[in-house]
């Protein structure tokens, strides 16, 4: 047995990410989709519809200088439109550098993320890497 079509989707969602190619990110997102961001932090919040997902981690890579990578160490599926995702995330902002274990909770809708809610391991920590 193949690996379920929406762990399929969210692997290609990160290959995406990860190379900041955020037009073929987009084409995998419904027009109203939602990323949910703990924390207080200038990243945190709702950021609803696709172009303002696409915008947050467009600001994510700037931020970063492109240091942002990506390591999945788990996609899993419940076959009725939910995924997921665990992964270790890397990146240098300004004077500082993160490495934290992160994990994305996707809802899928007719094979595009409609939504995507955000965990870290330290809010915090999170938090403080991208303020000012």
């Amino acid at each position: 047995m193949g690996e379920h079509p929406d762990s399929a989707l969210v692997r290609r969602g990160y290959d995406a990410f990860t190379r900041g190619d955020m037009d073929t990110l987009a084409m995998m997102m419904t027009s109203d989709c939602v990323h949910h961001v703990p924390g207080k932090g200038p990243v945190s919040g709702h950021h609803k519809g696709r172009d303002a997902c696409i915008a947050l981690y467009r600001r994510m890579h700037e931020e970063t200088g492109g240091t942002i990578r990506v390591d999945l160490e788990t996609v899993t599926a419940d076959g009725r439109g939910h995924v997921i995702s665990v992964h270790k995330f890397y990146a240098d902002r300004k004077d500082r550098g993160m490495e934290m274990r992160e994990a994305l909770f996707f809802t899928i809708v007719g094979g595009k993320i409609s939504d995507i809610d955000e965990c870290w391991e330290d809010i915090d920590v999170e938090d403080a890497f991208w303020s000012n």
